[in-house]
């Protein structure tokens, strides 16, 4: 395995997909200048034919990717940023999520978005969202948040060789961030949460962009003598139920983790699924740690404020270990 940046792991996905499959057309904002960076060389690779700059109405885009991809092409629409799923929901909502059922499975639908999301680099409310619950609650769809560029390239492939629309939202604020990457054909299956740390006294379950700052809590915690497990859904549409219950089994404790804002977060909707499937074994109540209810702010201190941090974490675990210091209580 080689080290790389989660972006040049997305850049490298588009790459290959793109010449190993002829029938792949990427369209999006500005994805000519690659002002992420994810699709860098992708246009001058391969051309206008298969690659096309956009105007800003993702109202048009979405519906573009639907039309596109029901007349036999493989898409994928780079919406730059999270909170643009929004305004490009009509088609999402009415057609990509429906359309498959709505035909009895006549029509296919390859179609993956990918779209930056979350706070941390001053770029206000418009531009910092975490969109997925809206995602997961629209049926239909799959919902993708790999924290790693490892995860960033197995997901992103498994994305575009699907017949089905997925959401591969990219970690924003991440792209720098490296780590071992599998050379040649890598795929991770959707629905299979990995295991970052083990542990035995309580389950940390963090989303995404989250998982760096769980691993750091686990890392406190541990000098505190209480061992905590981290693991990372992955998906969140399928959602490794299975995966994450038994882990929350053998801890017999649950501590969510994520950047939505609280109300009908990710987590507010694993910690009711660990509710039902683990109720006989937990030890204490399911705690989370969230965004509160509010627009992301623009200032960096504001922002830092309001986000979950390595210390709630830690204040989160705490409040349901107690004094117990990895003695297994």
């Amino acid at each position: 395995m080689a080290k790389q940046r989660y972006i040049q792991a997305i850049n490298q996905v588009f790459l290959d997909e793109m010449e190993r499959d002829k029938n792949i057309v990427l369209f999006g904002e500005d994805v000519e200048l690659a002002i992420f960076g994810d699709t860098r060389e992708v246009y001058k690779t391969f051309g206008p034919e298969r690659v096309y700059n956009t105007p800003i109405c993702e109202n048009s885009l979405t519906g573009m990717a639907v039309g596109a991809a029901a007349a036999g092409r493989r898409v994928i629409l780079h919406l730059m940023f999270g909170n643009f799923v929004y305004t490009g929901m009509d088609a999402i909502a009415h057609q990509m999520a429906k359309l498959r059922m709505m035909t009895g499975g006549q029509m296919d639908l390859p179609i993956t978005v990918i779209a930056g999301y979350g706070g941390g680099r001053s770029l206000a409310g418009q531009h910092s969202d975490t969109p997925y619950p809206t995602l997961m609650n629209i049926g239909g769809v799959n919902v993708v948040t790999p924290a790693t560029p490892a995860d960033a390239k197995g997901l992103l492939t498994t994305a575009i060789r699907g017949n089905n629309p997925t959401f591969f939202l990219e970690a924003s604020g991440r792209g720098g961030d490296s780590g071992e990457v599998p050379e040649g054909e890598y795929l991770v299956p959707f629905g299979k949460a990995a295991v970052h740390k083990e542990g035995s006294d309580v389950t940390i379950c963090a989303i995404g962009t989250m998982v760096r700052p769980a691993l750091r809590a686990a890392k406190k915690l541990e000098e505190d003598g209480i061992s905590a497990e981290v693991v990372d859904p992955r998906t969140l549409v399928p959602l490794d139920e299975d995966g994450i219950a038994a882990s929350v089994s053998k801890t017999g404790r649950l501590v969510l983790v994520d950047e939505a804002k609280d109300r009908c977060s990710a987590a507010s909707h694993i910690a009711a699924v660990m509710a039902d499937k683990c109720f006989g074994d937990l030890k204490a109540p399911i705690k989370r740690v969230t965004v509160p209810n509010v627009s992301m702010p623009y200032a960096g201190v504001a922002e830092m404020a309001i986000f979950p941090t390595p210390e709630k974490i830690v204040a989160a675990v705490k409040s349901i270990t107690g004094e117990m210091a990895g003695a297994g209580a």
